[in-house]
């Protein structure tokens, strides 16, 4: 098994435990995907209990440099990306891993 845990993986596991066809869990995740998409494109703020929140916050704009010439200055202008922090649960499950088992 792959260190990802996949779209894919998600759907076999819902519809394992279900008993739902593979195609109607599919449907159902991408939709809400979808849906999450969509709301973080018009700049809302998603919050699923216990899960997490994820939000669109402006990055400061602030100057790059080509390591390859690092000479030269880039100005990265600010713009918009998605933050997402983890609720209570997910962190206490979280740092309960050892670090030295973590794969990279």
């Amino acid at each position: 098994m792959s260190k990802n845990f996949t779209k894919r993986d998600l759907v076999l596991k819902i519809s394992h435990e279900t008993g739902e066809t593979q195609e109607t869990v599919f449907n159902i995740v991408q939709k809400t995907l979808d849906y999450l998409n969509a709301a973080l494109a018009e700049g809302k703020t998603v919050e699923i209990r216990n899960f997490g929140v994820f939000e669109v916050r402006v990055s400061k704009p602030r100057i790059g440099r080509n390591p390859n010439k690092p000479q030269n200055d880039i100005p990265i202008p600010s713009r918009p990306v998605v933050r997402f922090k983890p609720g209570k649960e997910m962190r206490e499950m979280v740092e309960k891993l050892d670090p030295k088992k973590i794969k990279k």
